[in-house]
């Protein structure tokens, strides 16, 4: 039987689920880098880094492509890069809702002393 699709996001989310991966997203819409240009921007151990790299890569998400010694990383598609972009734009209006809450909240608090 196959999985239920809302069964498949969930999955699909619980492997975007981890800041080393999300960040090597972030780094991958401005184009493909090799894995040192990862390194560098990341700063952590090189078997973490791989480790999260061959998460996105078995999901299908990033591709891997080897130049001499040198493994370059990129999104498999533009649908990605339009998802992050969609995941900044929730954040922004949650934070932005929370700023409101909490600029309400100040002026309550003033009101009443």
């Amino acid at each position: 039987m196959a999985v239920p699709l809302y069964e498949a996001k969930a999955e699909f989310f619980r492997m975007l689920g981890h800041p080393v991966r999300i960040r090597v997203l972030e780094l991958l819409q401005e184009g493909p880098m090799p894995v040192r240009d990862l390194l560098a921007a990341i700063e952590i151990e090189p078997s973490s880094l791989s480790q999260q790299l061959a998460v996105l890569r078995r999901s299908g998400i990033v591709t891997a492509e080897r130049d001499g010694s040198t493994v370059v990383y990129r999104l498999a598609g533009g649908d990605v890069a339009d998802l992050m972009r969609a995941a900044r734009r929730i954040l922004t209006e949650m934070l932005a809702g929370q700023n409101e809450l909490l600029a309400e909240l100040r002026d309550a608090e003033s009101a009443a002393s």
